[in-house]
């Protein structure tokens, strides 16, 4: 059964990212939302953002409160923030597989992966 996850890493701490707002936006004709999570003390939503029938292949975004989270564990920066909301576009091609797309995230930037 196809399934989309996600996790966050801080690594500027070396720890995962808890309380991280994620939001999920399908990306065929109009932007729509499909789902939305904050991670846990893992780092991880505690639940795939898709799974099942409503697994569909097609183009989406993964929107990261970043900068938010920042906030709360009082990283000072500049203002604005180098990064605020990181925003990743990816594709689903297969419904039936597993997509994982991670974030590595510090104050100054980001990586990300499909994992597995």
């Amino acid at each position: 059964m196809g399934r989309l996850t996600t996790h966050v890493l801080d690594t500027a701490t070396g720890r995962p990212a808890a309380g991280v707002h994620v939001a999920l936006f399908r990306l065929e004709g109009s932007r729509a939302a499909v789902a939305e999570a904050v991670t846990n003390t893992d780092g991880r939503c505690d639940r795939p953002l898709m799974e099942g029938e409503t697994m569909k292949a097609g183009r989406y975004e993964l929107v990261f409160a970043v900068g938010a989270y920042l906030d709360r564990l009082g990283v000072v920066g500049a203002e604005p923030r180098f990064l605020d909301d990181v925003v990743i576009r990816f594709g689903i091609a297969a419904a039936d597989q597993h997509y994982h797309v991670p974030l590595l995230v510090s104050p100054y930037g980001y990586a990300t992966y499909r994992g597995s």
